[in-house]
């Protein structure tokens, strides 16, 4: 499916603008939008997100603000997720904004037959960005990736996000404006390639 629409979500929980995901996140709309692709955004840190504690709530309707999430997500072919590395894996936020997406079988549906669940969501590819303060390989060969490889597959891949690419993004609180804008510029022309 050729991509005409992007949900890209801000996942810091922070809203101070000096946090480079909400820059990266400018960035990637600017480039997508400059090719003439329709783009939605959530940023996370203005949006309230309820913890889910009831396992039978992932059954029920979600709120309304929720219901307006499902429908960006929906409605594109391109899903951009964007977040800071806290403690290995996501932010508590970005968890609970996803547990919250999930429900009332949105993305993953029981199989007629048993077995396997259904992926609702098939058709859309999606990019993760994760930015991070130790460098990306040390993330990568020490740590295995686990948290960012578990929202990839267990969330993404299992809700039938394909192909999901990642762009992990390391050492950035000792960058260079230079450096920075260097990889704003790259985010921007994967936006422009919606990739």
């Amino acid at each position: 499916m050729a991509v005409n629409s992007i949900c890209i979500i801000d996942g810091h929980p922070d809203a101070a603008p000096r946090h480079l995901c909400h820059a990266i996140a400018d960035a990637y709309a600017k480039g997508a939008r400059g090719e003439g692709y329709k783009v939605r955004r959530i940023d996370l840190a203005n949006f309230d997100v309820p913890p889910l504690r009831d396992p039978a709530e992932f059954l029920k309707p979600p709120p309304k603000n929720i219901l307006d999430a499902q429908d960006a997500v929906k409605s594109c072919n391109h899903l951009v997720v964007i977040y800071p590395l806290w403690l290995g894996s996501m932010p508590a936020l970005v968890k609970a904004f996803f547990e919250q997406l999930m429900r009332n079988e949105f993305a993953i549906a029981p199989s007629e037959k048993g077995g396997w669940p259904r992926k609702l969501l098939k058709g859309k590819s999606a990019r993760v960005i994760v930015t991070m303060g130790m460098p990306s390989a040390a993330y990568k060969l020490f740590f295995g990736a686990h948290g960012v490889k578990s929202f990839e597959s267990a969330v993404l891949g299992m809700s039938g996000f394909k192909p999901v690419r990642e762009t992990l993004i390391g050492g950035v609180g000792a960058w260079s404006e230079k450096r920075v804008n260097a990889l704003l510029a790259r985010v921007k022309a994967m936006g422009a390639a919606a990739k």
